[in-house]
């Protein structure tokens, strides 16, 4: 996987499109297929359920 960011490209949100610099503390960074996927803290808010039910049943 490579976890390398261009820091000239900002952070953008996969559910809403909202952007940042930085990846802000309250934003969900999911990896999928080697690569980093985002929420922002509304969108992760509003999908916890999904969120939630995509983790391995050992975090149970």
């Amino acid at each position: 996987m490579n976890d390398a960011r261009n820091p000239e490209e900002a952070i953008v949100c996969d559910g809403c499109g909202k952007t940042a610099e930085e990846p802000p503390v309250t934003w969900t960074c999911s990896v999928e297929n080697g690569t980093r996927h985002y929420l922002c803290d509304t969108c992760a808010r509003e999908n916890i359920r999904s969120i939630e039910g995509r983790l391995d049943s050992d975090w149970w």
